[in-house]
């Protein structure tokens, strides 16, 4: 019991509604708080609603990060900016086809690679044993939405020692400062999963999305929805 009540401890710095509608205004004072599903009144997976709104806010952030990495990595890929050289088993990446396409054609042990990592990036991010190791609880336990942890408890050292941030930049930045990036962050990963869906929208119906259309989106003929397609092969 002693240590089911140290873990819930924090929960009393955990956002409610209020500090929803409030955040949502510094977001964005035009639109403000919007919620039409009423989700963040919901109370997931019979936990508290403080527990569900903490998991909503670390959802908008993990997808804000993987939107603007996507819409970066999509324009690299559609003007072929790639490596010089093959890469391991003698892939080389094919030229002058859309970013869909070329994932299409990378070979299964790499696309394995990529889900494996992604999948220890969840698990690091989830480890209560990790973020109690730095004083931090789990987002729906009173943690901080959008924290990554560090990897000072991997058994071997590595030379990047946080993922967002290997280099230090904002190390030693204000509260204040990081509550502002984090405000900047969630407004630019809102843009970049419109952008990313443009992309994605574009390519598949030439001619869809308004203003796309002038800068040569490269076309793909496959299935972009096949995930949520029941007969989905990931290979």
């Amino acid at each position: 019991m002693p240590a089911v009540q140290q873990m819930r401890a924090p929960a009393a710095q955990m956002m409610d509604i209020d500090g929803l509608k409030s955040q949502a205004k510094s977001l964005n004072p035009v639109v403000g708080f919007w919620d039409p599903l009423n989700l963040s009144g919901g109370e997931f997976w019979g936990d508290s609603n403080a527990a569900t709104i903490g998991f909503l806010r670390e959802a908008e952030i993990k997808h804000s990060r993987v939107a603007m990495a996507a819409f970066v990595g999509y324009i690299v890929h559609a003007n072929d900016i790639k490596f010089p050289w093959k890469l391991a088993g003698g892939y080389e990446a094919p030229s002058g086809v859309s970013p869909q396409a070329l994932w299409d054609s990378i070979p299964e042990v790499a696309k394995w690679q990529i889900i494996l990592t992604i999948g220890f990036f969840e698990f690091w991010r989830e480890n209560s044993y990790i973020l109690s190791s730095e004083g931090e609880a789990h987002y729906m336990r009173g943690g901080k939405p959008g924290y990554f942890p560090t990897f000072s408890q991997l058994p071997h050292p590595v030379p990047f020692n946080s993922l967002y941030d290997p280099f230090g930049f904002s190390k030693n930045a204000s509260p204040e400062k990081k509550a502002k990036g984090l405000l900047i962050e969630i407004n630019n990963g809102r843009l970049a999963m419109f952008g990313i869906m443009g992309f994605l929208a574009e390519a598949k119906v030439p001619g869809s999305v308004p203003g796309l259309a002038s800068f040569g989106i490269k076309p793909y003929d496959g299935d972009v929805m096949a995930p949520f397609d029941a007969n989905f092969h990931i290979f």
